[in-house]
């Protein structure tokens, strides 16, 4: 049997940014759950390792997301395995309806919803993913120090992250199924005058093969040619694309050229009391830090909101 639940705040998604949102709004003492697809902690839970959270040098994201999950829990927030398939509002309230025919209510809604990155469906990609394929520079640069990096693709983000890459790397090889880069000329230019980057053009990765362990190489193949050949690598960061989980909202949420939700700086999206952080949001960088930087402040603008609601009902009286 379906269920019509009510909570004051409802979170889409169970990413940073939705735990941290949990746990700010269940410490201020309201009834809150958050409703994940799959298994809270979103990308960080699918991630080998990770450096570059405060407080913790080293540490494997599962085992972050989950004392993201525990911490959110010990203060009250409810988790439920829920697919949340439309986000609506009515009256007052913020409605999100799942998959599963439930429907939860509340004075505000939290989309925490993630996004993404655009895969090329090759062997390998998925087996060795956090063991040496990554969608992140910032995040996973560091690991393959003295190493020889792949990057795929040829527009700004991979040509921009595979320069930063050098910072890390011996050689960094762009590969691009095409002739020529479509970066903005400057950030080409960049990538041109820099020693320790190679591009090899017209060319597609066909699978990524490892050891069990880690990447060692890729199966390359030349789309003019037909000419296959292999190239050492230890790591291959895919950048073709990522995309935000912004679909689901049958109100008209403000939108980026991209598709990520724009907020204002309360993290309120154009719609009164549904809010956004993390991913989806339309931002600079996309990292687990300003994740739940974003969910703290949609919490307390959640918290504020309901206040003045409050208020005004009581002024009623």
């Amino acid at each position: 049997m379906t269920e019509e639940k009510r909570y004051d705040v409802v979170i889409v998604g169970g990413g940073p940014g939705g735990l941290c949102a949990g746990l700010y709004t269940a410490r201020a003492n309201r009834k809150v759950i958050c409703l994940e697809k799959y298994l809270p902690g979103g990308q960080i839970a699918l991630t080998g390792e990770v450096e570059d959270y405060l407080g913790f040098e080293h540490i494997q994201g599962a085992e972050l997301a989950e004392k993201f999950t525990n911490h959110a829990k010990k203060f009250g927030l409810e988790v439920a395995m829920e697919e949340v398939v439309e986000v609506y509002v009515d009256g007052e309230d913020r409605v999100a309806r799942c998959a599963s025919g439930n429907v939860y209510r509340g004075k505000a809604i939290i989309l925490s919803t993630g996004g993404t990155p655009v895969k090329m469906d090759v062997p390998g990609e998925q087996e060795y993913s956090g063991k040496g394929v990554s969608y992140c520079a910032i995040c996973d640069g560091a690991f393959f120090r003295g190493k020889v990096i792949a990057v795929v693709g040829g527009g700004d983000a991979a040509v921009e992250e595979g320069i930063f890459l050098t910072k890390f790397a011996s050689k960094v090889i762009i590969i691009h199924r095409r002739d020529k880069l479509r970066a903005q000329k400057i950030i080409q230019q960049r990538a041109f005058d820099n020693d320790k980057v190679e591009i090899i053009w017209d060319s597609i990765v066909e699978s990524i093969n490892g050891d069990g362990k880690t990447v060692t190489n890729l199966s390359l193949k030349n789309v003019k040619t037909g000419e296959t050949s292999t190239l050492e690598v230890g790591a291959i960061f895919p950048y073709l694309g990522f995309k935000p989980n912004s679909g689901m909202s049958r109100e008209p949420l403000k939108a980026d050229q991209g598709g990520f939700i724009i907020t204002d700086d309360r993290m309120e999206t154009s719609v009164k009391a549904i809010y956004a952080c993390g991913d989806v949001r339309s931002q600079l960088v996309r990292q687990v830090t300003n994740a739940v930087g974003d969910g703290t402040t949609a919490a307390v603008a959640a918290e504020k909101y309901m206040e003045e609601l409050e208020d005004k009902h009581a002024s009623r009286r």
